[in-house]
């Protein structure tokens, strides 16, 4: 099969090792010539180019830009395809986006595969990157049972565990579990960075170790990526910090008032409680 992927970074790049590696033509489109170089040198694609129209002859099109480009580039880049080619996203919303392309594109399927980390650009692509992960596919009453059923086989062959829920459902899953983290991790960094007493902070830079170092990696990723997480998934990620608020407050009012069986407990649950999402 001939599939195109548009936004050659860390999901695109990966993407595109993998389906290489299943026998798959990959076609890339990266708004930079020096990515589309080195894409190919790498081996993550097999041809590469920076217009649009270079996609007009893949079957299958994985859109993996940033999550604010993503419906303008579908509607760009349809004008160039044929009505039976199938759309795909990556991105970490879907709602707005499942809402804006699904009028414009019949053969289009939301998508977002739960897989990542820090790193940027197509340097960071790596091969497996999608084993044993959870790849979400949103589709919505009118999408194509054949797009369906074709983008479940090429997510069935990166090894990756496939599941179906409303575009509504997953955003207000994710928000606890992905965009939440970002905020949690992002804020325990800037409270960090408010001690104001040189010498502490001094000493917390040299002590930080393994635990500072689990805790704050989400929240310092890529600002852009945070920024949209934000924005496009704004009204869950709110009602999840509120409710993340409200545990934090009672964690405060446990600690004053010195109910250490209480915290105890609670303790004791989320450690039981914790595997159940790993």
């Amino acid at each position: 099969m001939k599939i195109g992927i548009l936004g050659l970074g860390l999901i695109g790049g990966s993407l595109g090792f993998d389906l290489k590696s299943q026998g798959h033509y990959v076609l890339g489109v990266s708004r930079r010539k020096s990515t589309c170089q080195k894409a190919m040198e790498l081996g993550s694609v097999d041809q590469a180019a920076t217009e649009l129209s270079f996609l007009s002859t893949a079957e299958v099109v994985f859109i993996c830009t940033p999550i604010g480009l993503i419906v303008p580039q579908v509607e760009q880049l349809i004008i160039h395809l044929p009505k039976t080619t199938i759309i795909t996203d990556v991105g970490s919303v879907k709602t707005p986006i499942v809402q804006a392309i699904s009028p414009l594109w019949e053969n289009f399927v939301g998508g977002h595969p739960m897989a990542g980390n820090t790193d940027v650009g197509i340097d960071a692509a790596q091969k497996n990157l999608f084993v044993n992960r959870p790849y979400v596919i949103t589709p919505i009453e009118n999408t194509s049972t054949n797009a369906i059923t074709v983008l479940e086989d090429i997510v069935r062959s990166l090894g990756s565990m496939i599941y179906h829920c409303s575009p509504e459902k997953h955003d207000r899953a994710v928000s606890w579990i992905s965009h939440l983290p970002v905020m949690v991790s992002a804020s325990l960094v800037a409270a960090c960075l408010s001690e104001s007493d040189p010498e502490i902070f001094q000493l917390a830079q040299n002590f930080a170790s393994s635990g500072f170092k689990d805790t704050s990696r989400v929240g310092a990723g890529n600002p852009e990526l945070g920024v949209m997480m934000a924005q496009y998934n704004r009204q869950a990620l709110i009602n999840s910090l509120y409710q993340y608020r409200q545990n934090l407050n009672e964690f405060i009012d446990i600690i004053e008032q010195e109910k250490w069986e209480l915290l105890t407990e609670k303790l004791k649950l989320n450690q039981q409680n914790r595997p159940s999402f790993l």
